[in-house]
């Protein structure tokens, strides 16, 4: 009797779950971040700070050339000792060294202050996706940005409308 009970449990468990609606939606967040007010701080924010790392590249690019034409001139001239040349030389290849260097922390810093703005918009758009989720009693919500999904079926729901009002965005 009761293996009839647990096989009657199984078969019938099943049928309850596939009679289920199952509910998909999908975004888009390429069309939602540009439109968060966050983001347009945070592409302020990384415009600035760019032009401060071009503004002393610029700058340290343009006294690097100026020190070597005027190497260059006096070399032309001949009128630098052989030690002094030598010393203006190295000190040359020190700025440009510097220089590159500094480039480099240049794009490392770009990138790290990119991550460190984008990181809370990212989450707070997540929050919205999973509260909409919830809401609207979703299995899943695909970002079509992220995940590239060749066909959407007419069942799926765009919630792009619902993610946008839960961030507070016309």
């Amino acid at each position: 009797m009761l293996k009839k009970i647990a096989l009657l449990v199984l078969i019938v468990l099943p049928l309850g779950v596939f009679a289920q609606t199952l509910k998909f939606g999908h975004m888009n967040s390429s069309e939602i971040i540009p439109s968060m007010p966050e983001y347009t701080k945070a592409v302020s924010d990384l415009n600035a700070l760019e032009k401060k790392y071009t503004d002393e590249l610029t700058r340290t690019q343009e006294e690097f050339s100026k020190k070597y034409q005027e190497f260059q001139q006096a070399m032309a001239d001949g009128t630098l000792p052989q030690n002094i040349a030598e010393r203006r030389q190295k000190e040359l290849q020190d700025m440009m060294q510097r220089q590159e260097q500094f480039q480099q922390e240049a794009q490392q810093g770009m990138q790290q202050a990119e991550q460190d703005l984008m990181m809370p918009i990212y989450q707070k758009l997540n929050s919205a996706i999973e509260s909409v989720g919830a809401a609207e009693g979703m299995i899943y919500v695909f970002d079509l940005a992220r995940t590239p999904i060749p066909y959407i079926g007419s069942q799926s729901i765009d919630l792009n409308s619902k993610v946008k009002a839960q961030l507070g965005i016309k």
